[in-house]
């Protein structure tokens, strides 16, 4: 089995649908299952759907009503009026509207997924359909009658028991099968979510429960680069990477492969490969077990908008594992990740992410009991395999606050110009 994995801007319109189908065809349809994301932007546009469901009713028929002509434009651009796979996708809305009219849990988890899990089934409806109607025959797969998890919403636990035993039997290895990413089920038939970008996470979860070969992950860039083009303007392709070394750079928050989705792989040593659906004939990069990245160069992982945080006790005292214990315990009740510690006798310093918006809250909650000093709108940088010249290049782009330096990796945080 091979386990391709086709994100949302690989199936953004109707001429990305075509290339997909292009894709699957040229490397072969057999033994093959493919997961895929929401179309595009739409899971942005889902959740602005939650957003007016919760807080302004009055737009949400204007949300729904984007999202519906979004995918019916790209339909109208591969299939004929009277293809049946108007009535599927008209059957997927009916069930969308049928929540939202009769929902009556106010749990806002529980929700969200109920509800942002129809993009993901409106992709692989419209893209099923189109391999279809090109010859290509497959089977579409419901996700969440596969991967089964708890009732975390939004951050669902994987039982793997469970989930192997289904998939080992339901799958049928020797034809191109169509699924979801990102999404998974409970025991009670409720849909559940595997965390933000948890697709590469799906297609690590089927490649370990049927024992492939390999995942492809397709996706927009040529491969893993050393740094973000959008940040960087001199990039380089790494051809190859070690478990261990793409697992450090999602730690310390590469974009381009999703944390989770390297341990189910690394478990079984099944490969990892990120190629460009744009041009199928580079090989882009291997991640495997135990190889020397290539070329070995510095990797360069940026992190925008942190909060630097500075922590002492307003008595002076040491900084010591209870008062430690008590601020970590806060950070998580607050949903702020870490992303860098230091500390010294009397103060605890750390880099955190702020994208929940609840630092205020945490700040309040702290401020009479320490001596809080913060720094909003920073950036953190973390630099693998770094060399004095690519510190320097880091120094020049504004005011360093902080510095750690280990072995392999240096992080600074930079309040820039």
């Amino acid at each position: 089995m091979r386990i391709f994995k086709f994100g949302g801007a690989s199936v953004k319109d109707a001429a990305s649908v075509k290339n997909v189908a292009n894709v699957i065809q040229q490397e072969g349809t057999k033994n093959t299952l493919v997961v895929i994301s929401a179309m595009g932007k739409m899971t942005n546009a889902f959740e602005e759907v939650i957003e007016a469901y919760y807080h302004k009713k009055e737009v949400l028929s204007e949300k729904l009503t984007f999202i519906e002509e979004y995918h019916k434009n790209i339909m109208n651009s591969l299939f004929e009026k009277e293809d049946a796979v108007y009535q599927e996708i008209d059957i997927l809305f009916g069930e969308l509207g049928w929540f939202l009219a009769r929902n009556t849990s106010q749990r806002f988890n529980y929700v969200y997924d109920q509800i942002i899990c129809f993009g993901e089934l409106l992709s692989t409806k419209i893209v099923s359909a189109y391999l279809s109607k090109m010859g290509l025959e497959n089977n579409w797969l419901d996700v969440r009658n596969y991967i089964k998890t708890d009732s975390s919403y939004r951050d669902a636990k994987v039982n793997w028991e469970l989930t192997q035993g289904i998939i080992t039997k339901k799958v049928d290895k020797n034809k191109l099968n169509i699924t979801q990413g990102f999404l998974a089920g409970n025991d009670t038939e409720n849909t559940t979510t595997l965390g933000r970008e948890g697709s590469d996470y799906t297609a690590g979860i089927f490649a370990y429960c049927l024992d492939a070969e390999s995942v492809t992950i397709w996706k927009d860039v040529e491969g893993v680069l050393n740094a973000d083009p959008r940040v960087f303007s001199d990039t380089t392709l790494l051809e190859q990477i070690s478990y261990e070394e793409a697992i450090e750079m999602a730690f310390y928050g590469a974009s381009v492969i999703h944390p989770k989705t390297i341990q189910p792989l690394q478990n079984k040593e099944i490969p990892l490969l990120v190629r460009s659906f744009e041009d199928i004939s580079k090989a882009g990069t291997k991640v495997s077990r135990g190889v020397q990245l290539k070329p070995f160069i510095p990797c360069f992982i940026v992190k925008k908008d942190q909060v630097l945080v500075s922590i002492s006790a307003n008595d002076f005292s040491f900084m010591v594992e209870n008062n430690i214990s008590y601020i970590f315990q806060k950070l998580h009740e607050y949903q702020l990740k870490v992303n860098l510690i230091q500390n010294s006798a009397i103060s605890f310093s750390v880099c955190v992410d702020n994208k929940f918006n609840k630092f205020d809250a945490f700040y309040n909650e702290l401020k009479s009991q320490f001596k809080i000093d913060f720094q909003k709108g920073v950036n953190l940088y973390t630099v693998r395999h770094f060399t004095d010249e690519t510190l320097e290049s880091i120094h020049k782009k504004g005011t360093s606050l902080l510095t750690q330096i280990n072995k392999e990796t240096a992080q600074l945080v930079i309040k820039e110009k």
